[in-house]
């Protein structure tokens, strides 16, 4: 049984989680310190980051209840006071199939605290992404169970929202919910930890973590996502949060439904202006060197990384190593032409071994050997479908409501950044021994 949380008895969460740097202690709010931490296929359960909308509520396994409403088993009411069977945990676990799948999770507000002007919300580096193996329910089980229909959407709701705050609601596409969504109540072959949703949560693989809802009481199936009136108290984090938003006096129209889940297909579509954030971006990170590392000159340099893109394989890695400045050159021609080149050059890295599965990054590796100098690296991943990470965050424009060029839109909650030259990591080589 994973461990409860009750005011007063737990220890400080930079102290439960050494490796994570805590942004926020209630609600735990906290990402991975140093990305040498994730140089590896799997993030371990102390070291995965963490996101919560709430403090962490006290749960019990034992008596929790998934309640299945809206159009299943026939009931027809589609409003939030809708009335239906329950699931018990018991039942999850022996009655339906089991299925585990490595998941590569990123929260959408990874890489917030690269945008210029500030972004709102917690101020998340590059540390709020991280692999786990998750085991639980298909959903489509249960569906089939209660006779869903083969189309509309699926709004998952937490359990954790305070009395009088609005529930952590996330509405999904029929379609996407049958092919691959797990209800997991396990984590890294373990029970889920609290902070992570104990004792079930939605695992959406390939999605950015603000799909996968934790603290999962509610199923609900209607022909469109929540919206209106009606549904007051569910619909902020589907309608209003987790979307592309330019201005702080502009809302995003709610919707009832959209062509596309694709996240990128979105932002480069006309129409929705606020594009809603489900399928991840491709993107990269290097973990070693350490970003601030001093090298030897005399050594050969393994950088090693990772790359992920949510739904659609990492097709490709590419490196850029520019000198920024290089007491060992003679002359003033050669410094020029050694000179950072801001990413201009790029040569391929060996993505070597496969991922762990569909929706888990990939381990990329290059070897160099650098003359003495200081470096700046950069790396950015494509996917399969020829998407390519841009280099920039723009300016504020309410005009650019999607990727243009080689720049990311400046957006009000810092969402979505998959510009590659932010990430990138400075190294000194050899420079002592000049």
């Amino acid at each position: 049984m994973p461990r409860e949380r009750r005011p007063g008895d737990e220890p400080p969460l930079d102290e439960e989680f050494p490796s994570l740097r805590v942004l926020s202690a209630s609600p735990e709010n906290a990402e991975v310190a140093s990305r040498t931490a994730l140089d590896g296929l799997l993030t371990s359960v102390g070291t995965h980051y963490i996101r919560n909308h709430y403090p962490t509520p006290e749960t019990e396994a034992e008596g929790w209840t998934i309640s299945l409403t809206g159009l299943l088993d026939g009931s027809g009411e589609t409003g939030p006071n809708a009335d239906g069977p329950v699931v018990e945990m018991d039942e999850l676990r022996e009655d339906y199939p089991t299925e585990s799948v490595v998941h590569t999770m990123e929260c959408s507000g990874n890489g917030r605290a690269f945008f210029e002007p500030d972004a709102e919300g917690h101020q998340w580096t590059d540390g709020a992404v991280s692999t786990a193996v998750w085991t639980g329910t298909p959903v489509q089980a249960l569906l089939d169970e209660y006779d869903a229909p083969a189309e509309g959407w699926v709004a998952v709701m937490g359990g954790d929202a305070p009395e009088g705050e609005e529930v952590f609601c996330r509405s999904l596409p029929m379609g996407k919910v049958r092919v691959d969504c797990v209800l997991a109540y396990e984590m890294n072959g373990r029970p889920l930890p609290a902070d992570h949703g104990h004792p079930v949560r939605l695992l959406v693989p390939g999605w950015f973590g603000n799909n996968s809802v934790k603290w999962v009481d509610r199923i609900h199936v209607a022909d469109s996502m929540p919206t209106g009136e009606k549904w007051e108290g569910y619909t902020k984090y589907q309608q209003l949060e987790y979307r592309l938003r330019f201005d702080d006096d502009e809302d995003p129209e709610e919707l009832a439904t959209v062509e596309t889940a694709d996240t990128y297909e979105q932002m480069m579509a006309d129409e929705p202006r606020h594009a809603y954030f489900f399928d991840q971006l491709p993107k990269s990170l290097i973990t070693a060197p350490a970003d601030g590392a001093t090298l030897s000159a005399d050594e050969t340099v393994e950088i090693r990384g990772l790359a992920w893109a949510g739904e659609t394989p990492v097709e490709r890695v590419e490196l850029s190593m520019g000198v920024r400045k290089s007491r060992a050159l003679s002359s003033q021609s050669e410094a020029s032409n050694a000179s950072d080149d801001g990413g201009e050059t790029w040569s391929d890295a060996d993505l070597g071994e496969p991922a762990l599965g569909r929706y888990a990054w990939r381990r990329f590796r290059a070897e160099w050997n650098p003359e003495p100098g200081e470096y700046r690296l950069l790396a950015r991943a494509t996917d399969a479908k020829g998407r390519v990470q841009p280099a920039r965050i723009a300016e504020p424009d309410p005009e650019q409501t999607g990727i243009a060029g080689d720049a990311y839109p400046w957006n009000t909650q810092g969402y979505g950044n998959n510009a590659h030259r932010p990430l990138g990591v400075s190294v000194t080589v050899g420079l002592d021994e000049i």
